[in-house]
């Protein structure tokens, strides 16, 4: 049989995409004004399959609704749920806020929750996969607002969330501001591979609460990067960063106010995340860090555990390198803050510097080993603020001067400016710490770079 000629081949090549099983790609159900649909409560979350898109148009007055994903994608072929911009690329808003829940759709944990993912009745109970949220500018879950749900109206919980993930695997979300509630973010141990991708998570917690934060995480494996974390709201105590994962990896953010910045502690509520390899390795690297001067606890980072069972805690290694941090504290700040002799940390390549002086600043308080290699350090600091029983190796390492040579501190831009004491210092990465994230060598010391 001769070949085909050209043109019949093209055509069957098409019709094979379109038909064979699998191929063809998933449906989109567009939402806002002058779409099909005007509401999220016509979308049918119950019966969204792999590729299927959900594009939430802008709109000037804000989606009032919440929903639950309990749904399933698959490798390749996510279930997304996407934010379409509007006027200078604002974000369509999803607003907690007098929230109505679809009728179709029947989960518990409406009190904690503006999206959920996992946890339902309707549609049937089931492990999510594969999803992405991106986009997306969800807030208001916290008291006192209120919303309808399967028991009527009811307020929020103190840990209600933004976004709160009861259980799923291979979850990205991307590109979101989270806000205005108790957690930005919260996901339980019943999560796997999360990704957290360039969002806006800022302006949360609940006054005089130690126990919300701007992202509370606990799941194995968790990556954080290229994010922006601001401030909680006022008067709110709480982490931006608290995390019992394993597997945690945070990198390429700017993570500004907190009690502490990052707080690193025990998975409580799982033997199976303890027992993970990936649980004693922590990564934290080329991220911006910047301690205020409203927190009450001095620590940036802590690390060990905090549920008073010592042999849940982490007893690994926080590997923190190509940091750059900087304190606004007018008093002490103390770098890190480890839980056992049994937590140790590698510290290298980083640019640490205090407006208040170098002998506001220690490195470590309490227990615990330190590395340092080849970082930054104000002149005059001291090895702790009093606090005794660690130890601290590699001092003679250390770089020190008054100043670090920021491009303009006072403006947030911690690039180092042409002639800083900075410029070419780093030194190499060892082999297995470069190649663990694929990480590559800097040439400047530290990561200091701008918003």
């Amino acid at each position: 049989m001769p070949p085909l000629p050209r043109v019949r081949r093209q055509l069957l090549v098409i019709l094979l995409l379109v038909w064979v099983p699998g191929a063809a790609r998933g449906a989109e159900f567009a939402v806002g004004p002058g779409k099909e649909l005007t509401s999220l409560a016509e979308v049918p979350w119950e019966k969204l399959a792999p590729g299927d898109v959900v594009a939430i148009h802008w709109r000037a007055e804000p989606y009032r609704e919440k929903f639950v994903l309990c749904v399933r994608g698959a490798a390749g072929q996510p279930i997304t749920v996407r934010g379409i911009a509007g006027p200078e690329g604002a974000r369509p808003v999803i607003d907690g806020s007098d929230a109505v829940t679809p009728k179709a759709l029947d989960y518990w944990g409406g009190e904690r929750s503006v999206i959920k993912i996992g946890g339902a009745a309707k549609p049937a109970d089931t492990m999510p996969a594969h999803l992405v949220v991106e986009n997306l500018d969800v807030r208001s879950a916290r008291p006192p607002f209120a919303f309808t749900g399967r028991k009527g109206v009811q307020k929020y919980a103190l840990n209600a969330a933004a976004i709160f993930i009861e259980k799923g695997e291979h979850i990205v979300i991307r590109n979101c501001a989270l806000h205005d509630s108790g957690n930005g973010l919260f996901a339980s141990k019943a999560s796997r591979d999360l990704l957290i991708d360039g969002c806006h998570i800022f302006d949360n917690g609940n006054v005089k609460d130690i126990y919300t934060h701007n992202s509370y995480t606990e799941a194995l494996g968790s990556v954080f990067q290229n994010n922006r974390f601001g401030p909680l709201r006022a008067g709110c105590p709480g982490n931006n960063i608290k995390d019992r994962s394993a597997g945690l990896v945070v990198r390429d953010n700017w993570i500004e106010g907190g009690n502490r910045a990052l707080d690193l502690v025990d998975a409580e509520g799982s033997d199976e995340l303890r027992d993970a390899p990936a649980y004693r390795a922590t990564w934290v690297y080329g991220n911006v860090l910047v301690k205020l001067d409203d927190a009450p606890n001095n620590q940036v980072v802590h690390y060990g555990g905090d549920s008073g069972k010592t042999e849940w805690y982490r007893k690994g290694t926080l590997h923190f390198f190509h940091n750059t941090v900087v304190s606004r504290r007018t008093s002490r700040t103390t770098l890190f803050g480890l839980s056992t002799d049994d937590e140790r940390v590698e510290a290298r390549n980083n640019i640490v510097w205090v407006r208040a002086g170098g002998a506001k600043l220690a490195i470590c308080d309490g227990p615990g080993r330190i590395e340092l290699h080849r970082n930054w350090l104000p002149r005059g600091w001291v090895k702790t603020h009093g606090f005794t029983g660690g130890s601290i190796a590699g001092a003679e390492t250390s770089l020190t001067g008054d100043a670090p040579g920021f491009t303009d501190e006072p403006r947030d831009d911690f690039r180092l400016a042409p002639g800083s004491p900075g410029l070419g210092t780093a030194s190499a990465l060892p082999r297995d710490l470069a190649t663990a994230h694929s990480v590559k060598n800097a040439r400047d010391l530290g990561a200091a770079r701008g918003k």
